[in-house]
């Protein structure tokens, strides 16, 4: 009989040297790619597909950056029921979504297990073995997920228990550290990347922005505006302090480019000189627009600290 797994598959260290531990028990692999707005993993779906297809197994990609994926997802991020990081990420309903994603591609391929790189200890929020068990119990993947870098210090799964799985083989790794997997990926000779970027909602810079924006009802283009620019809410009126317009402005050409091309259906104001390109995501009247006029020219060289901090109490 075919042994299959199920490998999720974020482009990092750890979870290729799953994929190769598994493939070393004699597994068919797929691995399962989720990508996310605010962040995926070490490294994006054409990083992971070409490490997939150096391996000679099969990448499912699951795209919740738009349409009704990125509304389903959105709301898991806004009803965090087990807590938030030092930003707003909720590491664990996160993953718990993931997982129940993974559940539900899983039992379509008709695969029992779902293998994951996951190192106890080594995330504070969604790596502890209560938050493991946790996402396990809530995801109903009890006994189908495997984490064979860290599998010794877990209880068995199924798979071990029927001797799908040699259990003797897999790891107990534990920790921060790296220099095991390290080891384990000469041995295995692969490459890996350097561990950067991450996910956007762990930035404590960036909470306060999340906090405001993430209640507001965001489309496709809204949600990719988030990460860039310097970001304004200005009163539409002088009476009412809440009903605010969410201005966007850029902070070099790159981010002025994507600014046009993602408000190109908002209000744009593209200076007649050298500036920022801003655009207004909300219905503003002509006061509004008369005071993004002075903010525009408030960050181009015309403007001074001092016109700048005219805007200080609206920025995100």
């Amino acid at each position: 009989m075919e042994k299959k797994a199920i490998v999720m598959l974020s482009g990092g260290l750890d979870s290729r040297l799953a994929l190769k531990i598994m493939q070393e028990q004699g597994f068919k692999i797929t691995t399962l790619f989720f990508k996310f707005p605010f962040g995926t993993g070490c490294c994006d779906e054409d990083c992971s597909f070409n490490f997939s297809q150096l391996q000679r197994v099969k990448l499912k990609i699951l795209d919740y950056t738009k349409g009704k994926a990125l509304q389903e997802y959105l709301k898991t991020i806004k009803d965090a029921r087990y807590g938030r990081g030092k930003g707003i990420n909720p590491c664990i309903d996160c993953r718990i979504f993931m997982f129940k994603k993974a559940k539900e591609f899983a039992d379509m391929e008709k695969i029992d297990l779902i293998v994951t790189g996951e190192v106890v200890g080594e995330r504070p929020m969604s790596q502890t073995k209560n938050a493991m068990s946790l996402i396990e119990e809530k995801s109903e993947l009890k006994g189908r997920l495997l984490r064979p870098l860290s599998a010794k210090l877990l209880p068995e799964t199924e798979a071990e228990k029927k001797g799908l799985v040699d259990r003797e083989k897999l790891y107990e790794i534990h920790g921060r550290k790296r220099g095991k997997q390290m080891a384990l990926a000469k041995m295995f000779d692969i490459s890996y990347p350097t561990p950067a970027g991450g996910c956007l909602l762990c930035e404590k810079s960036l909470a306060e922005r999340f906090k405001k924006l993430l209640g507001r009802e965001l489309n496709d283009n809204e949600i990719k505006l988030i990460e860039i620019g310097r970001h304004f809410m200005i009163p539409k009126n002088k009476e009412v302090s809440d009903n605010n317009c969410w201005i966007v402005i850029g902070r070099n050409e790159k981010e002025n480019n994507i600014i046009e091309f993602l408000g190109k259906d908002y209000d744009l104001i593209t200076p007649d000189f050298i500036g920022p390109t801003a655009v207004i995501i909300d219905k503003c009247g002509k006061e509004v627009k008369e005071k993004v006029k002075e903010l525009i020219k408030a960050y181009s060289k015309q403007g001074n600290l001092k016109d700048r901090k005219k805007f200080e109490r609206y920025k995100l």
